[in-house]
């Protein structure tokens, strides 16, 4: 049991956890209850969506690929669906990460920026070049505009 040497203290914490209950157990109801909302697109683009024949596109250069394809013919991105679980392939994935993040082929961003320097903590031999041009990256970068004022 917790030791309150004030009684008004121990008063006061039993009624913040009662109101965080209650509000913790408000929105998990609210969410429960929240309407179902149909996908953005119309029943015309989920039929197309669905078909076998659908032609996939890159997602770096929006180039369409056949089917079965590891690499895009364009740009060279890796775009097969199973590209990083085949251990092979996968080393081209992650080369082409760090060929963004080293050539500033990339937005700007705290999560992203994160994410650079976490793979750069992935091959401990190569932290200090990769840090050192990720630095300089990150350095050189104009910053991002953004429509918001």
């Amino acid at each position: 049991m917790i030791a309150v040497s004030d009684p008004d203290m121990l008063i006061a914490w039993l009624a913040v956890g009662g109101m965080a209950t209650f509000f913790a157990w408000r929105f998990l109801v609210w969410v429960r209850e929240a309407p179902v909302t149909p996908d953005p697109w119309n029943v015309e683009t989920e039929k197309k969506l669905s078909e076998e024949e659908i032609q996939q596109a890159c997602h770096h250069c929006s180039t369409p690929q056949k089917a079965g394809a590891w690499f895009c013919p364009h740009c060279g991105s890796a775009v097969g669906q199973y590209n990083n679980l085949m251990p092979y392939v996968n080393i081209f994935s992650e080369g082409e990460v760090y060929r963004n993040g080293l050539n500033q082929r990339f937005r700007n961003r705290p999560l992203i920026v994160t994410g650079f320097v976490l793979m750069t903590f992935m091959n401990p031999l190569l932290i200090p070049m990769l840090g050192v041009l990720l630095y300089r990256n990150l350095r050189d970068a104009e910053p991002q505009k953004t429509d918001r004022t």
